[in-house]
């Protein structure tokens, strides 16, 4: 038979652990509970104005290596630099979709698109716009000529855009179309007519 007193001992000692046990996952709760809070805390960027509209967007088709005009719905933002981003998204989610007229990488994205001079358009993609991209300068200048067609058709006063990936300088696409240089939206406009 056990003495009283170790069974006293024991019993205390569990309910010690258990109590210990109960207040660990209390305080556990606690901190996953500051941490979701401390995210919320973070300025949230105010409502973009705008509305929804129905675009004209140009895709490529490599089949037929040409380029078509199409319409999509999307919420364009009045802001000049977000209503390019969306537009440009509006294309790049045609050449994402399964099967694609034009496939690009998984993960071609346009990270962010920067307004300089109220004339000149920065587009900056994501690594897997230009490391995913299929290799050959018809193919390539499709990409860039459907993106910056796109953009005529749908933010106005643009005269010249340039492309960087992941925020750098690229010397080409997929080894060959230039992103060196600014590409001249009118130029690009007679370019387009010959693909269509």
């Amino acid at each position: 038979m056990i003495p009283r007193s170790i069974q006293i001992t024991v019993g205390l000692l569990l309910l010690g652990i258990l109590i210990s046990g109960l207040y660990m996952i209390k305080l556990t709760h606690k901190e996953q509970a500051k941490t979701l809070l401390g995210s919320e805390d973070r300025p949230v960027a105010p409502p973009v104005g705008g509305k929804q509209e129905r675009i004209a967007i140009l895709v490529a088709y490599d089949e037929d290596r040409a380029l078509r005009w199409r319409e999509a719905n999307v919420f364009m933002p009045s802001e000049p630099s977000l209503r390019a981003r969306e537009a440009l998204q509006a294309v790049l989610a045609q050449y994402l979709q399964n099967p694609s007229p034009h496939p690009l990488g998984k993960g071609a994205d346009i990270k962010d698109v920067y307004l300089i001079n109220q004339d000149t358009l920065v587009i900056d993609t994501t690594p897997q716009f230009a490391d995913g991209h299929p290799s050959g300068i018809l193919l390539e200048e499709m990409t860039l000529t459907s993106l910056i067609e796109t953009l005529n058709a749908n933010v106005p006063g643009i005269a010249r855009v340039k492309f960087v990936v992941d925020g750098k300088e690229r010397e080409t696409l997929a080894g060959h179309a230039d992103l060196m240089s600014f590409y001249q939206t009118a130029a690009v406009h007679e370019l387009a007519k010959e693909f269509q």
